[in-house]
């Protein structure tokens, strides 16, 4: 009976070792996708940032009296 109590230790330890790796595995994942979506959330924010100066570049750029002041000054070169 010793060797049959010592095979169902080597079995269990195995499975019991699988059960770890596999949740150790999932862990990884989580964290490596909750960083990505971190990194996501930044860059959304940064473009955002960065649509609303091109729209105030844009506003200043059609704007008449910058068409003016430009035409002052190609006038004075």
């Amino acid at each position: 009976m010793q060797v049959f109590e010592f095979v169902l230790a080597i079995v269990f330890i195995a499975l019991a070792a699988g059960v770890i790796n596999n949740i150790i595995r999932v862990k990884a994942k989580r964290q490596v996708s909750d960083d990505s979506a971190a990194d996501a959330a930044h860059y959304l924010a940064q473009l955002e940032a960065l649509e609303d100066r091109v729209q105030v570049l844009e506003r200043i750029v059609t704007d008449r009296s910058y068409d003016v002041k430009q035409k002052f000054r190609d006038l004075e070169s």
